[in-house]
């Protein structure tokens, strides 16, 4: 014999009134969760004999007409009444309709919080879902594979890196743990809209040439070794109360940024400050940059022949030819003050923020091309 399932007398009364209303069968049975027809019929036979007090009688236990449930003294029938208010007030409904919309989670740590106190097919019963129902959802949330515990794994995972990662990155984080297909992952993402946010488009620069070294690097970002290639550029950090300016320089080994300046003036000082501290540097090693005016000044070219560095430039107008420092900017905009929203704020705050990217992207921000590990735990484990 199967298990025999309790409906709360609101259930019953408002299943009758849908099929007053003319709502089908099996519909009334989706919404409400009810296990077939035939009580349905019951119900609806009580409605029509004027039996209505038979809504409250538990399963199995039955009434003498026109009578419900008997107590031995009006205390008893007082404090149970009060018993079920209590419990009303106690045990919150999450959700307006009965059993659907409930949430699996939020529904078993309830019941565990205060199934000390109210017995469990009472709170079941406030709930507006089957005793059954509540011991299959908290099997389902023991079990480390069940989809509620991935979806959570998921969230968890998107907000603590501010929705930064796509699906790939998720994935390969969330398999440490348990191995989940990445197709999974990205139809949860797409489910909850938890996707990496998009980045905004630029418009490509037109201009002449202006031409001081030949592009070496032929779009090849590809290093055998630390410090074989170096990529530098300047962007800009309209977000303070003054115009900032950031320049870096990019590894093209393991994508690490092992310099970087923050100033107010985008002059011949403001780059040599930052090429100042790259360290000692192996032979052959190229510096790409762009023909900026910076970068084409004497001050700088002496500079480079200086620290012996072979000196690469892309063509005007073709910021493809230093794509990955391009890249690199893009992705602190995106990351920081476009998703947190801060279009005006302090100097301060935006030097702090900046700072903080880059310690982030180099020794915590992992990347698919380096095998999902950061720039810093790419570089240690090569050496």
């Amino acid at each position: 014999m199967g298990t025999r399932v309790s409906y709360p007398a609101e259930v019953k009364v408002k299943a009758v009134k849908m099929r007053i209303a003319g709502v089908p069968v099996k519909e009334v049975l989706r919404q409400l969760n009810i296990r077939n027809y035939t009580q349905l019929k019951t119900w609806m036979k009580w409605y029509k004999n004027g039996e209505m007090h038979r809504f409250e009688q538990p399963v199995g236990k039955q009434y003498s007409y026109g009578k419900g449930p008997k107590y031995e003294t009006e205390m008893e029938r007082v404090q149970a009444e009060n018993r079920y208010l209590r419990q009303q007030i106690e045990v919150p409904k999450k959700v307006q309709r009965v059993g659907e919309e409930v949430v699996p989670e939020i529904a078993v740590q309830l019941v565990e919080e205060v199934k000390e106190a109210i017995p469990i097919y009472e709170l079941c019963k406030h709930l507006g879902i089957p005793r059954s129902t509540y011991y299959r959802w908290k099997k389902n949330l023991q079990n480390e594979r069940s989809a509620h515990v991935i979806e959570r794994k998921i969230g968890e995972l998107c907000r603590s890196m501010k929705f930064r990662y796509g699906y790939r990155k998720i994935t390969a984080l969330l398999n440490e743990e348990i191995h989940v297909n990445h197709k999974v992952v990205q139809r949860v993402m797409k489910k909850y809209g938890w996707q990496c946010r998009v980045k905004m488009k630029k418009r490509k620069k037109t201009g002449q040439p202006y031409h001081i070294a030949d592009n070496l690097l032929q779009r090849d970002f590809k290093a055998d070794f630390p410090l074989q290639k170096l990529v530098t550029d300047i962007t800009y950090l309209p977000f303070g109360q003054q115009q900032l300016y950031l320049s870096s320089i990019q590894d093209l080994f393991n994508g690490e940024i092992i310099a970087y300046t923050i100033g107010d003036c985008q002059n011949t000082n403001f780059i040599l400050d930052t090429l100042n501290q790259l360290p000692c540097l192996p032979e052959g090693c190229t510096l790409h940059s762009d023909q900026g005016s910076v970068y084409t000044s004497y001050a700088y070219q002496q500079k480079v022949k200086e620290k012996g560095i072979t000196m690469s430039m892309s063509r005007k107008g073709t910021p493809a030819d230093n794509a990955p420092i391009e890249s690199f900017h893009s992705s602190l905009k995106s990351e920081t003050f476009y998703l947190d929203g801060l279009k005006y704020t302090t100097t301060a705050i935006v030097e702090q923020t900046v700072e903080d990217y880059i310690h982030y992207y180099n020794n915590i921000r992992i990347q698919a091309k380096l095998n999902n590990q950061s720039p810093v735990q790419y570089r240690q484990l090569a050496v």
